[in-house]
């Protein structure tokens, strides 16, 4: 059945849709409220700069050619996917419901089909060489293919089901699949299928140095700094109307935890600043000595470590070798688990 989109009606809503979407859909997973209060609904207001910390730099902008956890937060700013996972108060803790981003409805006519129509009148930001442009099908379509044949794309495997892609007029786009996957949809959402322009990849030849950051997001790359930060400035013809509410956004590289959790509690940061945006068990006690009103909720933490070993190399073709490092690692420390800041 047709999928209908909701927009977003509040600034934190806002903030989770820009920023915080691909931190999201990798740690959304509730818990109990240590601090039952919850914060009053806020008037949206237009305008500032919301500041996070970021621990290192992107390993360039191309979503195609990494996986690297600071480049999707980047392209999260930047970028919009045909679908997404959705964000924000009104969501189950543990669940992650599929909405439209650049798709407004979908249907799915048998077991392996599903067919999916625009947004009109979405466009490209307004930069050489794509020069703000109507975002059409065949964008959907280059994307997706780019996805499947370009070298070295490690998450190829997420979508490896998807047999055909097809352009059927200016807003509509239909996947045929090799056989059914029920996932799909929400491998649709994951944040590394970002929808790329071909211009982009025409003239530079990938999209891994900033001028390739070329999106239909809610902010648009500025400035790239390397190893100090970077600047987002607000997308004027974002599809969704009157959005975004803050006017730009600020990524800034601090790598030192006692450093970053500094700035955040001097109140140089609007998020918590530990990996996923959150605040460190181990100095929620000071967090809270330093912000009486700090509400929190713990969470599952559902990122983990993954090994890999290539077993034509040495020494990995030793089993020994494979597992003794098998045994060398251990869970974290009861006192590492993360509380979220809300």
């Amino acid at each position: 059945m047709d999928k209908p989109l909701e927009s977003a009606v509040s600034r934190r809503d806002l903030l989770k849709l820009g920023g915080i979407a691909a931190a999201a859909g990798a740690v959304g997973a509730g818990g109990r409220l240590i601090d039952p209060g919850r914060a009053e609904a806020q008037t949206p207001k237009r305008g500032g700069v919301f500041r996070i910390c970021a621990f290192t730099d992107p390993s360039g902008f191309d979503p195609h050619l990494t996986v690297n956890w600071w480049t999707m937060i980047n392209l999260s700013f930047t970028h919009s996917r045909l679908l997404k996972h959705k964000a924000g108060p009104g969501v189950q803790p543990g669940t992650f419901p599929v909405e439209g981003d650049l798709a407004e409805s979908w249907t799915q006519p048998n077991d392996t089909a599903y067919v999916f129509k625009l947004r009109r009148g979405v466009r490209w930001h307004n930069k050489p060489p794509v020069n703000g442009r109507e975002l059409s099908a065949e964008d959907v379509k280059y994307t997706y293919e780019r996805f499947f044949t370009i070298k070295g794309n490690p998450n190829r495997t997420t979508l490896e089901q998807i047999e055909r892609i097809d352009a059927l007029d200016r807003y509509t786009v239909q996947f045929t699949l090799k056989e059914p996957f029920c996932w799909f949809l929400d491998a649709l959402g994951a944040t590394t299928t970002w929808i790329v322009p071909k211009e982009a990849v025409d003239q530079y030849g990938d999209l891994k140095r900033p001028e390739a950051c070329i999106g239909t997001g809610p902010w648009m790359l500025e400035r790239y700094e390397p190893n100090v930060r970077s600047t987002f400035v607000r997308n004027p013809v974002y599809f969704l109307p009157a959005l975004p509410y803050a006017d730009g956004v600020e990524l800034a590289v601090d790598p030192d935890p006692s450093s970053s959790l500094a700035s955040w509690l001097a109140g140089r940061y609007d998020f918590a600043p530990s990996y996923g945006m959150v605040v460190r068990r181990v100095d929620l006690d000071a967090a809270k000595r330093r912000k009486p009103g700090l509400q929190t909720s713990e969470f599952t933490w559902m990122i983990t470590g993954v090994t890999a070993m290539k077993l034509d190399q040495e020494p990995f073709r030793d089993i020994r070798v494979r597992r003794a490092m098998a045994m060398a690692k251990t869970p974290l420390p009861q006192n590492n688990r993360t509380a979220a800041a809300v």
